[in-house]
């Protein structure tokens, strides 16, 4: 049973990078225990990690419904350590509970939960069980010391040693969780341009299946998509010896991994061309998404004309091609390791109903989202302070040159890959992305309002540019 009351839950998740309803008014309508990990003593003084599911309801316009998943570690007397993860204090000042996944004593004992399990006898604890894949040969080490991953994330990782990484999923929806489903098709399958799953927690509430949390392998010397982009944009500010031809073969490289996952997906996975209608489909939900959009950020009301215009030729198209995609692809979804590129978070957006996220779509959407990330990295430098570096040295027309050569190097690169010849695409192949990459920055600057109102003039910039510039940014 929990003792904390909703205001301490509504005030945590405001708190967090992973909570998705920041900037819209809600409220927690209860609270659920579904499972619980030990401990078979109190060693460290923790009580007990009980795993809750918070219900929130949205009082906008939009209005709706979510489920988050927040692991509570219990404590009879303050933790120093854990105060920056204090959820709540137990009523009548009885003890206090925090956010586990920043506890260490807690963590240990799901890792050691995924360690006892076996491919064919998983790991139970009340009320939820953890499951291990054959086909990742990783010996788990149940001592290793556990550190949370911090940046911008929809979910909550947590690392340990140098072995393997969990991501314990934030919002929870009734069913399998695409990252889970793919990322295991993919190890299954040999694909070497992902990390391995090792294997994920799961539960049952309310007579449904939840999955809870994941493990795969630790990607040992790998660098973050965005920032190596960050890294080569600021590069060429300052250095005058810079070539765009550096960055535009990682570009390459990392098409590739992604035409090859594609390929992968195709085969574990249904794929199909679907015809006229499907077309159809899609442009409406481009604009449907487009006149919600408009309503959380009134500037993009200027470009719906063009947009709609943009939307509405996708329309006529004679078909789409559709199969499973990542769904939520950008530079931050991708580590570049010294063995090469690894694709990460297969969940889709986490806007997005489960249901949606489900659903086969074209892989031109991934590709938008990976040109999309270009345009971020070349605007977070432009806006970030010199910080004591070296003078600017090269200007606009340079930074461009870098854009457009990361741009038009990923797409030709990913076309080849997947054999639409020499890396040149058809006019209705060309027409579908610009309507992704649409899509893609109107999705953004939604984000941005609500997240970072500072950062909404990145993506109202890249919409006020398409049809105007002749390229896909």
């Amino acid at each position: 049973m929990i003792a904390l009351a909703p205001d301490a839950f509504e005030s945590y998740l405001v708190r967090t990078r992973w909570f998705g309803g920041k900037g819209r008014p809600f409220r927690v309508m209860g609270a659920r225990t579904i499972a619980e990990l030990g401990p078979d003593d109190a060693a460290g003084g923790l009580k007990a990690v009980r795993v809750h599911l918070i219900d929130v309801a949205y009082d906008d316009a939009e209005g709706g419904e979510e489920t988050y998943q927040v692991p509570l570690s219990y404590y009879d007397e303050p933790v120093a350590r854990l105060e920056h993860a204090l959820v709540g204090v137990l009523a009548g000042g009885s003890g206090r509970a925090y956010d586990a996944v920043h506890d260490r004593d807690a963590m240990a004992l799901w890792l050691d939960a995924f360690a006892v399990a076996t491919p064919s006898a998983p790991r139970e604890v009340p009320g939820a069980r953890f499951h291990r894949v054959a086909a990742a040969a990783v010996e788990l080490d149940p001592d290793a010391s556990s550190s949370p991953l911090t940046g911008e994330q929809s979910n909550s990782s947590v690392r340990f040693g140098e072995q393997s990484i969990m991501k314990v999923f934030r919002k929870v929806t009734p069913g399998g969780n695409p990252d889970i489903e793919i990322l295991r098709a993919l190890t299954e399958a040999g694909n070497g341009d992902v990390p391995d799953l090792i294997g994920w927690a799961d539960a049952v509430s309310e007579g449904s299946v939840l999955q809870l949390a994941m493990l795969q392998a630790y990607l040992r010397g790998a660098t973050d998509g965005f920032e190596m982009a960050l890294s080569s944009v600021r590069t060429m500010l300052v250095d005058e010896s810079a070539s765009v031809a550096g960055y535009a073969r990682e570009a390459a490289e990392l098409a590739r991994a992604l035409a090859r996952i594609h390929r992968h997906l195709r085969e574990v996975f249904p794929s199909e061309r679907r015809g006229p209608d499907a077309a159809v489909a899609l442009a409406e939900r481009m604009r449907e998404r487009l006149d919600r959009a408009i309503l959380a950020v009134p500037e993009l009301d200027a470009h719906a004309p063009r947009l709609r215009g943009l939307f509405s030729r996708v329309g006529e198209l004679p078909g789409l091609a559709v199969q499973r995609i990542h769904g939520d692809m950008h530079l931050g979804q991708a580590l570049r390791t010294p063995q090469g590129w690894r694709i990460v978070d297969f969940e889709g957006e986490p806007a997005k109903p489960l249901a949606e996220r489900l659903l086969p779509d074209s892989a031109w959407r991934d590709v938008a989202g990976v040109l999309r990330s270009f345009d971020y990295a070349l605007a977070v430098v432009r806006m970030s302070p010199a910080d004591g570096r070296d003078p600017v040295a090269r200007g606009a027309e340079e930074c461009d040159e870098w854009a457009a050569s990361a741009r038009d190097t990923f797409v030709s690169a990913y076309a080849d890959e997947v054999g639409l010849g020499d890396g040149a695409l058809p006019a209705d192949e060309i027409l579908l992305l610009d309507a992704y990459v649409a899509d893609k920055a109107v999705y953004e600057a939604v984000y941005e309002q609500r997240n970072r109102p500072s950062w909404v003039g990145i993506p109202l910039a890249a919409i006020a540019r398409l049809g105007h510039t002749g390229d896909t940014a």
